[in-house]
């Protein structure tokens, strides 16, 4: 009696001939988003690799004593930063007003009142861009530190969309860039132009996928929830 054959790791050439027969367009879509992810990852190494070049050739061209006080500056910034963003946690905790706190590399949104977390709320946080057009480029990056409500807009309020939204998001600039509900049925704008915002369902923002950088990206039903208690001036928190 023979012992049952062990099937082939990969399907013979024969195989996928008739999958690409059989399910021609199919195939194609999967050879075109494997092309894309390896386009992709080849650029962001390319980059890598010209960031790690040119901090090499500027640190070559350092003496000993410019390294070591490059480095020292470097780490003392981040010492810092560690240091700022653990006080404006401790400042949220201790607020005994309801307010918002936003942990920006954990993507998470807390409402809370005297240290008492009221409600968790996952978010999305827009990443750091240039946009613009030269000369009139702004970078936006994730804030941090405190910030207060300044408008809660409804879905009957207009906002004024920057025109590099239309351009970025590859649509024709409007004569009137004055949108009616263009953050969705709530909008919050903060000290500094932070947003927070659900996906609408109409405008330059109605795509899921994309998020405003420098922004905050909510779940609808969560942002709904917790409307009634926003309102200018309430205190938020990034850190």
């Amino acid at each position: 009696m023979h012992a049952p054959q062990t099937p082939p790791a990969n399907p013979p050439p024969g195989k996928w001939r008739a999958l690409w027969r059989a399910y021609p367009k199919t195939v194609v879509v999967l050879l075109l988003i494997v092309a894309a992810t390896l386009a992709v990852d080849g650029a962001l190494g390319a980059r890598w690799w010209r960031y790690r070049e040119e901090t090499r050739r500027l640190r070559a061209n350092m003496t000993d004593a410019e390294r070591q006080q490059a480095d020292l500056e470097l780490a003392t910034e981040q010492h810092q930063l560690r240091v700022t963003l653990e006080l404006v946690r401790r400042q949220a905790r201790g607020d005994r007003e309801l307010h918002l706190a936003v942990s920006v590399d954990s993507g998470r949104m807390y409402l809370e009142r005297e240290g008492v977390v009221l409600r968790t709320m996952d978010v999305r946080i827009g990443a750091e861009r240039l946009v613009g057009a030269p000369p009139d480029t702004v970078r936006l990056a994730a804030p941090r530190g405190s910030r207060t409500i300044t408008r809660v807009l409804s879905a009957s309020d207009s906002w004024s969309v920057p025109q590099w939204v239309f351009e970025d998001r590859g649509l024709p600039v409007p004569a009137s860039r004055e949108v009616k509900g263009g953050l969705g049925k709530v909008g919050v704008v903060l000290s500094g132009g932070t947003l927070i915002y659900a996906t609408p369902s109409s405008g330059p923002l109605a795509d899921s996928t994309f998020t405003l950088p420098g922004s905050i990206l909510m779940h609808a039903k969560d942002l709904a929830a917790i409307a009634p208690n926003l309102a200018p001036g309430l205190a938020v928190y990034f850190y």
